[in-house]
């Protein structure tokens, strides 16, 4: 068990971890970032991790950023950090590295998809090296509906997967899409309906290879990126930083507190 009992860390040969606030949809709050960096750093030095399936609890998987921390957003913070462009955690800042660690891992990351990954659940999900998904799973690159810009890595993963005129169109308009036409897009390896079930049996046939072969794969895949990848997530967080507290973003969630369309000035 993990900070503030947010994650569950089942250790194994496939180790299972699963996001557990399921009364709040899984959604990203301080603690969810903690316990889901804290779940990483541990994996990393755990001997006899061969694959990690990466879930959440309840009816979906993870619906993204928790309101609460939108609603106290004060003076350019956000749970408590008020510098996003600080590189805390190696490449990242704090909220970056909690999706960013899985790519990290030495051994591969499998993320089961259900229900809905929405705005930081689907940024989530991306850095798992495969994702599987139910095909009526809801997704979306939703940080347009509060004014921001997706902040954890989603614009480097997004541009790894998709068509430039894609990730335009679903970033700018933030719309929600399925499970199947995000395999279509390339967000997700495969459709299925218990993708849960497919993630474990794909990480029990991983477990059967060489480990060292395994992680050697994995440092060549991830180090293709990885230069590029430095640029990409600083310049999230300088945009995301320049837009937190202006009067547009503040009213953007003010608008939607309030069932109402936005007012913005120019």
């Amino acid at each position: 068990m993990s900070n503030d009992n947010r994650v569950t860390v089942e250790v194994g040969e496939v180790t299972r971890v699963t996001l557990v606030r399921p009364d709040k949809s899984n959604a990203l709050d301080g603690a969810m970032f903690d316990a889901l960096i804290e779940a990483g750093e541990r994996l990393r030095g755990e001997r006899g991790v061969r694959a990690v399936v990466l879930a959440g609890a309840g009816k979906g998987f993870c619906a993204g950023i928790d309101m609460q921390v939108l609603a106290d957003m004060r003076d350019g913070s956000i749970a408590g950090t008020r510098d996003l462009v600080a590189r805390t955690h190696k490449l990242c800042n704090r909220f970056q590295y909690a999706a960013w660690i899985w790519r990290e891992l030495p051994m591969p990351v499998i993320a089961a998809v259900h229900g809905f990954a929405l705005g930081g659940g689907l940024e989530l999900a991306l850095g798992a090296d495969i994702r599987y998904a139910t095909p009526d799973a809801r997704m979306s690159i939703m940080e347009i509906n509060w004014g921001l810009v997706p902040d954890m890595g989603g614009t480097v993963r997004l541009y790894d997967l998709m068509r430039d005129d894609l990730v335009r169109e679903l970033g700018f308009t933030g719309r929600v899409f399925g499970g199947i036409e995000a395999l279509g897009y390339g967000l997700v390896t495969r459709v299925d309906v218990d993708p849960h079930a497919l993630a474990l049996a794909t990480a029990r046939e991983i477990a059967s290879r060489s480990p060292d072969a395994v992680r050697a794969l994995k440092r060549l895949f991830t180090g293709q990126s990885a230069s590029a990848a430095a640029a990409g997530l600083l310049a999230e967080c300088v945009e995301q930083q320049g837009l937190l507290g202006t009067p547009n973003q503040v009213e953007t969630v003010r608008a939607s507190k309030d069932k109402r369309a936005p007012v913005f000035t120019d």
